[in-house]
């Protein structure tokens, strides 16, 4: 049984999705705050954390930064209506996911069933791909530039692994949301965009003009060897 931490500040909110994720079959832990979120990280064995943007004490932006200094904890961050910001720096930060308020409890449980059955899909195939100075293990998901080591968030090795496996094949972002995040797009694909973006600043020599990671104006995006 999975084990999910709720943090939100708003206690109707925390029973609402509590309950939903209970009735699909999750055990749950709740926090009101992020400091308490953080006792809570450190103490118990979590798999997905639901996190909430503001928060008192420490937020959710700063709290998923901590997570994902130490580990690859899989994070679903929840923002307000219009913060378009804080939903853009928490995918930089690697959330692997964000859901809006108000929100419908069946789609936020859709959304972390989705997100567990990724993180847990197993191990990929044991082979390499490698193209200019980049290299991928599948097995031990590293990923080396130059003979220097790169830290990727799960997704973002997901999705450059997706690409490269298909090369100079070109994936619009809505296939890229089903093939790599395992849903259809709802209303915006920016979760594709701010991936590729951070991708380029770890993998191209040249962000603003890659070689490899390459923009099929109109289409979507395809890695050239």
């Amino acid at each position: 049984m999975a084990t999910v931490l709720v943090v939100d500040d708003e206690p109707i909110v925390r029973e609402v999705v509590v309950r939903y994720l209970e009735r699909e079959g999750y055990a749950t832990l709740e926090a009101d705050d992020g400091d308490h979120a953080r006792t809570l990280l450190e103490r118990e064995a979590l798999d997905l954390v639901v996190l909430d943007v503001m928060l008192p004490g420490t937020d959710g932006l700063d709290l998923c930064r901590w997570i994902r200094s130490r580990s690859e904890l899989p994070v679903i961050m929840l923002t307000a209506r219009g913060e378009e910001a804080d939903r853009i720096v928490g995918l930089e930060l690697g959330a692997d996911d964000y859901v809006t308020k108000p929100f419908s409890p069946r789609e936020l449980a859709a959304r972390v069933r989705t997100v567990l059955r990724r993180a847990r899909a197993g191990e990929l195939p044991r082979e390499r791909i490698a193209f200019g100075d980049v290299e991928l293990d599948a097995q031990t998901r590293d990923v080396r530039k130059g003979g220097a080591d790169v830290r990727l968030t799960a997704k973002e090795f997901d999705l450059l692994w997706f690409l490269a496996s298909h090369p100079r094949r070109v994936f619009g972002r809505d296939q890229l949301m089903s093939r790599v995040w395992g849903y259809e797009a709802a209303l915006d694909t920016g979760t594709v965009t701010v991936h590729v973006r951070r991708l380029r600043e770890k993998i191209e020599d040249d962000p603003s003009a890659p070689r490899h990671l390459q923009t099929v104006w109109g289409v979507g995006y395809r890695v050239v060897p």
